[in-house]
């Protein structure tokens, strides 16, 4: 039986990304993410796979590799998700914000481990506007590291999400590799609110102060703050832990620890699983071959 290709996950949080490569057939080898409370959600939901609640810029790759039993060059995949903050439109966006340099730990990551495919997700606003610069200034840096890189805006509803998310995705295969970065093809298939929660209106009250108010409508972003409120029955109500899950493609037996707001954090900073799926089931099909 062939083995599964092998996975590191870099600012995992509470594992949207881990669960999504699980359902691709990956064997994820460690996760690393700052947050105890999505450290904790990570470890009950894949008691197996080691996860470190560590500050990434005090971790080696060499005792990543050692931990592992990893030699360089022989990690399959990569995958990050460096804190967006400071690039996000609903953010500050201050090009100065600190969070931004993790950008830098994950090229070192990739340096020292060498990976075989690299995926970096982020929002779409590190290529706009006063961010553009640093945008390119990162591009520059992947490519350097001796890696093919494109890489693609994409938005989660066309990859079986329930929920209108536009991220940014880097690629990166190993220029010894035959292979090209490819991404997944959309879904035309969208599902709607009425789809997944048939009972209720969503209401959205944001930056743009949109206010949505129709079951054939599309839920935006799920943000790290609070910002959506349900219509069910005539009566206002916060969304349940649930009803986000559903929005966010979690399955029903995930179970996050914590409070209802650090709930809502941890769904906010995940990558949805059911786009991470298809992502990483192309990933393995068609450039690593496996």
């Amino acid at each position: 039986m062939m083995n599964k290709p092998s996975v590191i996950s870099l600012f995992c949080g509470a594992g949207g990304s881990s669960l999504g490569y699980s359902m691709s057939g990956y064997d994820e080898l460690l996760g690393i993410d700052i947050d105890p409370t999505a450290c904790e959600t990570f470890h009950h939901n894949f008691p197996y796979t080691p996860v470190w609640n560590q500050d990434l810029t005090t971790v080696e790759t060499d005792e990543v590799m050692e931990y592992t039993g990893l030699e360089s060059g022989q990690l399959d995949l990569l995958d990050s998700s460096p804190p967006c903050q400071g690039f996000s439109i609903c953010g500050t966006r201050d090009i100065k914000d600190q969070r931004n340099d993790l950008f830098l730990e994950t090229v070192r990551f990739i340096e020292g481990l060498r990976p075989k495919v690299f995926l970096i997700e982020n929002v779409t606003g590190l290529m706009k506007g006063k961010m553009r610069g640093k945008f390119n200034q990162i591009l520059f840096q992947l490519k350097s590291t001796g890696y093919k890189v494109k890489y693609k805006s994409i938005n989660t509803i066309y990859y079986n999400v329930p929920q209108s998310r536009q991220r940014l995705i880097f690629l990166g295969v190993r220029e010894d590799l035959q292979s090209e970065p490819v991404f997944p093809q959309p879904n035309s298939q969208v599902k709607r609110l009425k789809d997944v929660l048939p009972q209720v209106d969503f209401h959205s009250r944001g930056q743009f102060d949109r206010l949505i108010k129709h079951p054939e409508s599309l839920p935006y972003t799920i943000t790290k703050s609070p910002s959506m409120f349900f219509i069910e029955d005539g009566i206002q109500r916060k969304p349940t832990i649930e009803e986000l899950k559903i929005l966010s493609s979690f399955p029903t037996e995930f179970e996050f620890t914590g409070s209802y707001t650090q709930v809502w954090d941890q769904i906010g900073n995940c990558v949805p699983p059911l786009m991470m799926k298809e992502l990483g089931k192309t990933i393995k099909e068609q450039i690593l071959n496996v």
